[in-house]
């Protein structure tokens, strides 16, 4: 599973032989594989047109490409803008709620994207080919795609050290710019031209696999949490910057304290911990069917919806759990 940060094009629509080579050297003779475009075919042809990247099927003729778009930026920003608008409407009518819960759309981007990861963890597993994921500048829907793909496909990604890893790797080491997208709170009205919570999006899939897997993941919903929360504003230099030359200029590591290392304090990680977790070492494939993605309640409703009853109740499944 390869993520692509640069276009497979050089300006002005030349060829990018060293792409090409690179590519060719990773499939054996006869072999095929995948470049997955999270750009809609329309939006790959405009960028050719104005000398961005896009793959000329004739260049790469062992590669196979699927264009499955996801929005990014603005669309998606202002899809959970509608959604944090209906949860912050106490007055809302059930009829009218569920109007405006699906006009945010917010639930389509998760289905979208984990449909995606699908896609890209189905060429790998049932297909065993090579999957290059690609996207316009490779920082966001594509961080996204292989993020998702790894958890779907590798058991070690569902640990709690695992799914830090995964983390550090595919989302801060390959430079999503955090400081960029989450400026602000996300629930700002106040956004920048810049800002999407992309980062947010990818949280609510990995919520939706903990709900359809409650056996399958170490960590559960509090982690999750404590990740957004983090995210926007934390002690914590982990998600500081836009990329790793900037947190070296910046001395990030030298000057702030690691997120992980407080997580994984014996007093703090077992709040993170899910007592139900027992090693799944299969694969798991996520139902996108409309009625198996809900809204993730625990985040969106979070101040909104009483958590007493069920902070009670994980609380009675951990003591039950350690008692036996």
């Amino acid at each position: 599973l390869l993520r692509s940060s640069q276009p497979l094009t050089g300006p002005n629509r030349r060829r990018c032989r060293e792409d090409e080579q690179l590519l060719g050297t990773i499939l054996d003779e006869g072999e095929r594989g995948f470049i997955i475009d999270t750009r809609s075919a329309q939006a790959a042809k405009q960028a050719r047109m104005s000398g961005g990247g896009t793959e000329p099927k004739s260049c790469y003729p062992q590669w196979r490409r699927l264009h499955r778009a996801l929005d990014r930026g603005r669309p998606l920003q202002e899809s959970f803008a509608r959604l944090v608008e209906a949860c912050s409407d106490p007055a809302l009518s059930m009829e009218r709620w569920l109007a405006r819960l699906d006009g945010s759309r917010w639930l389509s981007h998760v289905k979208a994207a984990l449909s995606t990861a699908c896609l890209a963890a189905q060429c790998l597993d049932r297909e065993d080919c090579k999957v290059l994921v690609h996207g316009a500048e490779g920082t966001d829907t594509t961080l996204l795609v292989t993020a998702l793909a790894q958890l779907i496909l590798d058991p070690s990604c569902r640990t709690l050290e695992g799914f830090q890893a995964l983390l550090q790797r595919e989302w801060i080491e390959a430079g999503h710019p955090f400081q960029l997208r989450c400026a602000r709170s996300a629930s700002s009205h106040a956004r920048g031209k810049q800002e999407a919570p992309i980062f947010l999006l990818f949280l609510d899939c990995v919520w939706q696999l903990s709900r359809q897997f409650p056996l399958s993941l170490e960590f559960g919903e509090q982690l999750l949490l404590a990740l957004f929360d983090n995210a926007y504003a934390s002690c914590y230099g982990t998600f500081l910057c836009n990329c790793e030359k900037e947190r070296s200029l910046c001395k990030v590591k030298e000057s702030t304290h690691s997120l992980w290392a407080w997580l994984n304090q014996p007093e703090e990680r077992h709040k993170y911990l899910n007592p139900l977790y027992s090693h799944n070492p299969l694969v798991i494939w996520p139902s996108v069917e409309p009625q198996s993605i809900q809204l993730w309640q625990g985040l969106f409703l979070r101040w909104i919806r009483p958590s007493q009853h069920l902070d009670e109740a994980w609380e009675e499944i951990q003591r039950l759990v350690e008692g036996n």
